[in-house]
């Protein structure tokens, strides 16, 4: 599923037949699956989490047709200990080479933690929305709630490369509208 969490769960008490969604979308990783009951049965929902930081497993035990028993891990990608393909290596560097100085242009040092975890908002989320309120002129200022890009820990360096994967979508329009309350609370 690329639901998110809250929508699998509600979706398994309902719909029955489904025997586990193993979701996205949300990125939560999940160490173990929730079971959620439902009219004929139950379903196990879980989620690995995001950018190949986990790999979930789950086995199931079937005999006679039905779904006797399982085992779930989330198993954590070491993905610094995997040695990378050589050419794949080579064509990234390539790629990024005419870019390198502006990717590492230096921006500004974090105060604090700086994350895009949360469902809704999260702290480089609300830095965001701080600098196009400022930029803006706004009084309020929304976003999607990405869940994506590097985490940075408080006195950490914030590159272009760390903005510019907190800001990398395909939608990245922003607009300055007049709005009343009703409109917002809409």
């Amino acid at each position: 599923s690329h639901n998110g969490m809250d929508v699998d769960l509600k979706m398994a008490s309902r719909v029955t037949g489904i025997d586990a969604i193993m979701g996205g979308h949300t990125h939560d990783g999940i160490p173990a699956p929730s079971i959620i009951k439902n009219a004929k049965g139950q379903t196990l929902v879980t989620n690995a989490g995001s950018n190949g930081k986990f790999l979930g497993v789950l086995d199931f035990d079937v005999r006679g047709g039905k779904v006797q028993g399982y085992k779930y891990k989330l198993l954590p990608v070491f993905s610094n200990l995997i040695e990378p393909d050589k050419a794949m290596e080579s064509l990234i560097k390539k790629v990024r080479a005419p870019y390198e100085a502006k990717l590492n242009e230096k921006l500004a040092i974090t105060e604090d933690t700086l994350y895009r975890r949360g469902n809704f908002n999260g702290t480089f989320d609300q830095l965001i929305l701080d600098a196009m309120m400022e930029v803006k002129g706004a009084d309020l200022a929304f976003s999607p709630g990405f869940r994506w890009g590097t985490s940075l820990l408080a006195g950490d360096t914030i590159t272009m490369e760390r903005l510019m994967d907190q800001t990398a979508i395909t939608y990245p329009t922003s607009t300055l509208n007049e709005m009343t309350g009703e409109n917002v609370k809409a």
